[in-house]
C-alpha cells in the first residue's frame, strides 16, 4: 500500500541510483530539495518539463534548492533520454534523475495514483526544507505539464515565511508586500488596531495587516 505523506512530516530517506551516481536524500540536508516525479522517459510533456527545469537551474541554485527527478525507468534509459535532450536542444540536464525500477521510492512517496495509472508515476512535486520536512506537495496529472515559475514562486514564498515570520497573500510574487499573522491576544489586537505604524504595518482591519520587506538581491 502506498504511504500517505502530509505537510510537516519528515521526508522518508532513501538511497537511489541516478544519472549522477548513487545518492541519499539525506545527503541534501541543509538544502531545500525539489523532488519531482515524471511518468516516463522519451515522452513529450516530460521532455518539455525537463527542459524548463534545466533552464531555471540558476534560479533554484540561488534559492539553495536541489532538483531531483524520478521515474520508474532504468538508469540507462534516463542516460539515453537526457543525452537525446542534449542532442536535440543543446540543453544539458544539470540535476540527478533517479532510477526507481522497483517503484519502492514512488510507493514510499505516494507517487503512483492507481486510478490514473498503475504503471507510471504521476507528476508529483515535494518541496522539502533543509531539515528534511515536507513543506508543500503539488500533484499534476499525466496529461498536463507543471508550471516551473509557480514551483519557484511557492519555494520563494516558503523561504520568505521562514526568514521573516510572515505569510503571503493570494497571487503573491517575490518583492510584493507580505501579510503578518493575526494577533493571538486581545492586548496585541488593540495595540495593532490603535497604532499599526509602530509595528511597520498597514492595516485594513486588525486581522488583515501587511508590510513591505527590505529588498534583497539574488
Amino acid at each position: 500500500m502506498d504511504n500517505h505523506l502530509s505537510l510537516g512530516m519528515q521526508a522518508p530517506d532513501f538511497s537511489a541510483v541516478t544519472t549522477f551516481g548513487p545518492l541519499r536524500l539525506s545527503d541534501y540536508k541543509g538544502k531545500w530539495v525539489v523532488l519531482f516525479s515524471h511518468p516516463g522517459d522519451f515522452t513529450p510533456v516530460c521532455t518539455t518539463e525537463f527542459i524548463a527545469f534545466s533552464k531555471a537551474i540558476a534560479q533554484f541554485d540561488a534559492r539553495n534548492a536541489q532538483l531531483l527527478g524520478l521515474s520508474i525507468d532504468s538508469n540507462p534509459s534516463h542516460l539515453a533520454w537526457v543525452y537525446a535532450i542534449y542532442l536535440t536542444t543543446g540543453i544539458q540536464v544539470p540535476f540527478p534523475v533517479i532510477a526507481d525500477r522497483t517503484g519502492e521510492i514512488a510507493r514510499q512517496y505516494g507517487m503512483i495514483a492507481p486510478d490514473a495509472s498503475r504503471q507510471e508515476t504521476v507528476r508529483n512535486v515535494f518541496l522539502i526544507d533543509p531539515e528534511q520536512k515536507i513543506r508543500a506537495i503539488l500533484i499534476y496529472p499525466l496529461t498536463n505539464g507543471r508550471s516551473i515559475p509557480e514551483i519557484l514562486r511557492l519555494l520563494t514564498a516558503l523561504q520568505t515565511t521562514d526568514e521573516n515570520h510572515v505569510v503571503t497573500p493570494a497571487n503573491w510574487q517575490p518583492g510584493q508586500p507580505v501579510l503578518v499573522p493575526p494577533p493571538q491576544t486581545y492586548e496585541a489586537l488593540l495595540e495593532r488596531q490603535n497604532s499599526p505604524e509602530k509595528q511597520g504595518l498597514t492595516c485594513k482591519d486588525w486581522f488583515l495587516c501587511g508590510k513591505e520587506l527590505p529588498e534583497t538581491t539574488e
